[in-house]
């Protein structure tokens, strides 16, 4: 008979990846942000120690795929969402076919919009992460976000 043997509990969350394309529409913006939420609950990441994690990056998935679906929508009838957790981190990117690469503007309290990638900016460095655009090979873009997975229980 063989030996039974104690399996670990994973101490964090499950690592790999996933893609959520979508047509450039706004019904899209909710869909994506609630598959990328199942997803990351399903990796692991439910509790009180990934609230805010998740919180942060439903956020910048909202703000990403809605800035997208706005500003690429007629050069690019699709965005993908991708969701990349690895060791210690999680990445989301939002990828669409318009080549324009985007800038923050600054905060201006007569403007109604347009602060978006500011606040994707903001929420990514105030959780320690780092955000970039960057140009995909077929000639648009793509834009992204990581940010650390909170440490495990101290013993």
């Amino acid at each position: 008979m063989p030996a039974l043997r104690a399996t670990r509990a994973p101490t964090g969350p499950v690592e790999g990846v996933w893609r959520f394309p979508v047509p450039a529409v706004e019904a899209s913006v909710p869909r994506t942000r609630h598959a990328v939420r199942d997803r990351l609950l399903a990796q692991g990441m439910a509790g009180v120690r990934y609230q805010e994690l998740v919180d942060d990056l439903l956020l910048i998935v909202s703000e990403l795929v809605s800035n997208a679906v706005t500003h690429a929508a007629e050069l690019s009838p699709e965005v993908t969402t991708e969701l990349t957790v690895g060791s210690g981190w999680v990445r989301v990117s939002v990828e669409d076919g318009d080549p324009y690469r985007p800038k923050a503007l600054e905060s201006d309290a007569g403007r109604t919009g347009g602060r978006g990638l500011l606040l994707v900016k903001s929420v990514t460095l105030q959780a320690g992460g780092v955000c970039d655009v960057e140009r995909t090979g077929e000639g648009g873009k793509v834009v992204w976000a990581s940010l650390p997975v909170p440490p495990g229980d101290v013993r």
